[in-house]
């Protein structure tokens, strides 16, 4: 009897341990599925990208450096500014005051001729004439009020707005908003815009109105107002294009005189 019953024991015992791997197979552990839809693509979430690569960081790096350089070698007729003035007085001669305040905005006039030209831009013109209202508000406030906190007075000595240039800052004001909207076509239309720009610079300089420290600044001023403006425009108005059907083509008259033949069609 004794021996029955070990044998039954033992059978039982060996009976369970081939049972358990199977019951741990029919009811495995169960898993946490509550947050089984928040990555569904298994890709982790990206992180913040440092703050040099940044648009902010894209957009005030180099007027930055620009407008510290103006600051730091703004020392009237010392320095830099005085070894600049004496090497452009050896060099050129007065200029007419006319070509600065003409030349200043020459790069709307370009923006304007490309857009007539059927270019388009990268915004709508709506958006455009915003940004351009915008960056002459910030331009004109940045540069007037460190003119009057600044007090530098100008090389030929007519008053004390010297730091930075206004019509440097203008001129690039217009340049980099020329070079913004029509970069993805060309890079060449920037290149033109700031080519005019810098020659305004060098005609303040020649001129006399102005240190090389001032047109320095004046450059940074410029690109930063556009650079803001931008950044901060984020509500776009009339998100469907107006207007951008514009072209110009040569025409030619039945008398054989020759024109230019503009034609609009307005986007619904």
């Amino acid at each position: 009897m004794r021996t029955f019953l070990i044998t039954r024991f033992t059978a039982v015992m060996l009976l369970c341990g081939a049972l358990q791997p199977a019951l741990a197979q029919v009811n495995p552990t169960p898993t946490d599925t509550t947050k089984k839809y928040a990555n569904p693509g298994g890709v982790s979430a990206p992180g913040n990208k440092p703050f040099f690569k940044s648009k902010l960081f894209k957009a005030v790096a180099i007027p930055a450096v620009l407008i510290t350089y103006g600051a730091i070698t703004a020392q009237g007729d010392a320095g830099i500014n005085h070894r600049e003035r004496e090497f452009v007085q050896k060099q050129f001669r007065p200029v007419s005051t006319t070509l600065d305040n003409t030349f200043i905005f020459l790069p709307y006039v370009e923006l304007g001729a490309v857009a007539l030209a059927g270019v388009e831009s990268r915004n709508d013109r709506i958006n455009t004439l915003l940004i351009i209202a915008k960056g002459e508000a910030i331009m004109l406030a940045s540069t007037f009020a460190v003119k009057y906190l600044a007090n530098e007075t100008r090389p030929n000595g007519s008053d004390n707005l010297s730091f930075p240039s206004g019509h440097t800052a203008q001129a690039f004001l217009a340049a980099s908003i020329v070079h913004t909207e029509f970069r993805d076509k060309s890079q060449w239309y920037g290149v033109g815009a700031y080519t005019i720009a810098t020659s305004v610079a060098a005609l303040r300089m020649i001129n006399d109105k102005h240190w090389q420290s001032d047109v320095v600044a004046g450059a940074g001023f410029g690109i930063l107002s556009a650079h803001l403006a931008y950044l901060s425009h984020r509500n776009r108005w009339g998100r469907k294009s107006i207007g951008r059907d514009v072209s110009m083509t040569p025409a030619y008259l039945g008398t054989g005189a020759s024109g230019v033949s503009l034609s609009w069609r307005p986007t619904k």
